[in-house]
């Protein structure tokens, strides 16, 4: 059995070791290239292809792959919604992806950045670093004192949860699907209208799918809260950028932490250092003093890598013996 894997990073290079010596028998081959109608011909002769990118799947790269005989397609990422479902199911694609890696290294990067923005870390790291040690104007909220709002009640959104209550933090959630448990205890509110009033904050934890683009738009920003402060770790289109960004300069958002971007494909996880930046939106974003980006590492933790690695390739092999694993993808 043979399982060929694109865009190995070198962090991911110790959990895949750590895989092979469990898995003799099964032959690995990898590439730090992405998975593209040109690359597709470097994974003939395996059984399966592991994956993990933002670049779309497109009906040009599912043909490309099933042309070299590879139809089993191992995401060691959650996210599904760059696949061309409709080509992957002309071509019988066996699809799996890794929806629970680690929902604590998501949950609480969102609420670190939470807790930096309401204690100002950004501005008062900035003036320690000029030897400023004067503590005004660099004055912070306390956690305990806000209504967070939680958009999405998942597994990451659950773990949030349970990190606002170790704050004192009041939260109320919404879901079109909710948590028996989280009913109980009568934190849900009705509508998104009902908790974009009540908040201070708001996180979000939702997938990209087409029915949550620009959830986060001029409309729902305007019956927010004056002065709420949003995190966006989710999906990029989850959120109108324009609008966060018209909403910063109005005062209408007093904070924003984002962690992916609807454009990010291409400038995350590069190096622009002494280079000329390519997204003035982002740059403005980054030089705020009152906006925290991070490039789409919330799930960035040796846990959340070595899960990532593990089950995707478990999952390989499952395919691979006709077996459907429990993380196979339903479409």
């Amino acid at each position: 059995m043979k399982i060929f894997a694109y865009g190995i990073r070198d962090d991911e290079k110790p959990s895949l070791k750590d895989w092979e010596s469990k898995n003799p028998d099964i032959e690995v081959e990898y590439t730090q290239d992405l998975l593209t109608p040109e690359t597709a011909k470097l994974a003939k002769g395996a059984d399966s292809a592991v994956v993990y990118q933002q670049l779309d799947y497109t009906r040009d790269t599912l043909a490309a792959l099933a042309e070299v005989g590879v139809k089993n397609l191992c995401l060691r990422n959650v996210g599904t919604d760059n696949i061309d479902f409709d080509a992957a199911k002309e071509f019988g694609f066996n699809i799996s992806n890794v929806p629970v890696y680690s929902p604590n290294a998501i949950a609480e990067h969102s609420m670190i950045q939470l807790s930096r923005l309401l204690r100002r870390t950004k501005p008062m790291d900035e003036k320690v670093a000029r030897h400023d040690l004067r503590w005004a104007p660099t004055i912070g909220r306390e956690m305990r004192m806000q209504t967070v709002g939680i958009i999405g009640t998942g597994h990451i959104g659950r773990v949030a949860i349970n990190i606002l209550k170790g704050f004192g933090a009041k939260v109320i959630a919404y879901d079109k699907y909710p948590n028996a448990e989280l009913q109980k205890e009568g934190l849900y509110v009705d509508s998104l209208d009902e908790l974009f009033a009540q908040a201070d904050a708001i996180s979000l934890y939702v997938p990209g799918v087409p029915e949550n683009h620009h959830l986060i738009n001029k409309d729902s920003i305007a019956k927010m809260k004056d002065g709420v402060v949003l995190v966006n770790v989710a999906r990029g289109n989850l959120m109108d950028i324009d609008a966060v960004i018209d909403g910063l300069n109005s005062g209408k958002i007093s904070d924003f932490a984002m962690d992916v971007y609807e454009k990010e494909v291409g400038l995350f996880n590069e190096d622009w250092e002494g280079k000329q930046f390519p997204d003035p939106k982002i740059a403005d974003l980054i030089a705020r003093d009152n906006v925290l980006v991070t490039p789409h590492i919330a799930f960035y933790t040796t846990k959340a890598v070595s899960e990532m690695v593990h089950q995707s390739f478990d999952a390989a092999v499952s395919f691979a013996k006709g077996e459907t694993p429990a993380i196979a993808v339903k479409y």
